[in-house]
């Protein structure tokens, strides 16, 4: 009886461990340069966005980014900083989220939009953002925004003001 118990323990062990988040999942400062202290860098292919701190370092990361065919790239600015922000289908997606009320208040668990929201310069579609489902950090899953742990967003929120470069790369 004490061998059972002793594989089961093994077993159970070992599961922990192969199913847990890879360190590689949580943020941490890395070597990163090209880029002025300030910018965000989001390297769509990698899944990571780093927030430049300078000398040669920046915070990397976990995101979820567009699905295949709205992945985008370019330049554009944080315009507007929200905490708990309510939500709305933009009218490009509003048919993906017709059984779903037309606002999603701030703070409800059905709202994508998590803990804080960072817009984004170009017409309002776009965003970097918490989230309700943080099994799609790290995927191809959004309409175009970026998705961050709520603790993640929380953390780059503190960091960064109206104005911030944002830097999209594939």
């Amino acid at each position: 009886m004490s061998v059972r118990i002793l594989s089961v323990g093994a077993v159970a062990l070992f599961s922990a461990a192969v199913f847990t988040a890879s360190p590689c999942a949580a943020r941490e400062s890395v070597s990163f340069g090209g880029y002025s202290a300030g910018t965000i860098v989001i390297k769509t292919n990698e899944r990571r966005l780093y927030y430049v701190t300078g000398d040669g370092k920046a915070i990397r990361y976990p995101v979820g980014v567009g699905k295949a065919g709205m992945a985008w790239s370019g330049t554009v600015s944080i315009d507007g900083k929200y905490i708990s922000p309510a939500w709305q289908a933009p009218e490009s997606i509003r048919k993906d989220y017709a059984r779903s009320p037309a606002v999603i208040p701030g703070g409800s668990p059905s709202n994508p939009m998590g803990a804080a929201a960072l817009t984004l310069s170009g017409g309002g579609q776009y965003a970097i953002h918490g989230t309700n489902n943080a099994g799609s950090i790290g995927g191809f899953v959004s309409h175009g925004c970026f998705r961050m742990y709520n603790q993640d967003i929380m953390d780059l929120y503190a960091r960064v003001s109206v104005g911030t470069l944002v830097v999209v790369l594939r």
